[in-house]
């Protein structure tokens, strides 16, 4: 049962980075943190280990769904490079920071985030296209906050990276397709930060590295590695706008149920 819930997961994941541009880590994280419950992981490791286990899954699913918007010329590869940097210095500050707060902050954090991101879903709020990408300084800066704050909630960044690429006048399949390979820098960077963060942790369970419990990792990846595809191909054929609002609905349970939970 444990790794079916994974493998449905993953493939949840899969789909939804390549269709919707959001981190698949919405999906996961909430899984995750169910799963480690009801296995009786200390609970001071539980949101820990889902934030970093999900962002080592997203290493996979990120290049599997940037490798598929690349075929359809989707990915500014020069945006990309730029904005590594950033994300790579933001994300692991932000790795090792979510190692220094307990369960019940990051809970909050989460929840409080897939809140305003079902919110933005239902409302279909997109910025306007209002200026052009910033200098080496800015996109320096704005990469290093989507970094950490990729992070504190498990995320590959979609939810954060496709609104300011839009803002910045990237249309929305190419800025889904950029923010794919983002996620890349992004999962890298933070799976390295929560095994440093949890190296010295006690009583983490068998097969962990840090904070990445390593049968979640492969269990999600294996599906999510094959399903990215097929959520960059739907984009193509679905009406986006209408999944969004259905997915915010799913987000709404996710969030309201983790915050009740804190209670």
């Amino acid at each position: 049962m444990e790794f079916l819930l994974y493998f449905i997961a993953g493939a949840g994941a899969g789909i939804l980075s390549g269709l919707l541009g959001v981190g698949g880590g919405t999906v996961i994280v909430p899984i995750l943190v169910f799963i480690f419950t009801a296995q009786h992981v200390p609970e001071q490791h539980v949101m820990h280990m889902a934030l970093g286990t999900s962002l080592a899954t997203i290493i996979l699913t990120s290049i599997s769904s940037a490798r598929a918007h690349h075929k359809k010329q989707n990915v500014h590869w020069g945006v990309v490079r730029q904005i590594a940097p950033g994300i790579i210095i933001g994300t692991l500050l932000g790795a090792l920071l979510a190692g220094q707060m307990n369960t019940t902050l990051l809970k909050s954090i989460f929840a409080v985030f897939v809140l305003l991101i079902a919110t933005q879903m239902i409302i279909n709020f997109t910025p306007a296209a209002h200026r052009q990408l910033p200098g080496k300084a800015g996109i320096l800066m704005m990469g290093s906050m989507i970094g950490v704050i990729s992070s504190l909630v498990g995320i590959g960044g979609g939810s954060v990276s496709v609104p300011y690429l839009i803002y910045c006048n990237f249309n929305a399949r190419y800025a889904i397709g950029t923010s794919s390979a983002i996620g890349i820098p992004i999962a890298i960077a933070g799976t390295a930060g929560f095994m440093l963060a949890g190296y010295a942790g006690s009583a983490l369970p068998a097969y962990s590295i840090g904070y990445i419990y390593l049968p979640a990792f492969l269990g999600i990846a294996l599906t999510s590695m094959l399903t990215a595809p097929i959520g960059a191909y739907l984009a193509h054929q679905l009406p986006v706008a209408t999944l969004k609002r259905l997915f915010a609905l799913l987000l709404y349970i996710v969030g309201l149920k983790m915050l009740w939970s804190l209670l």
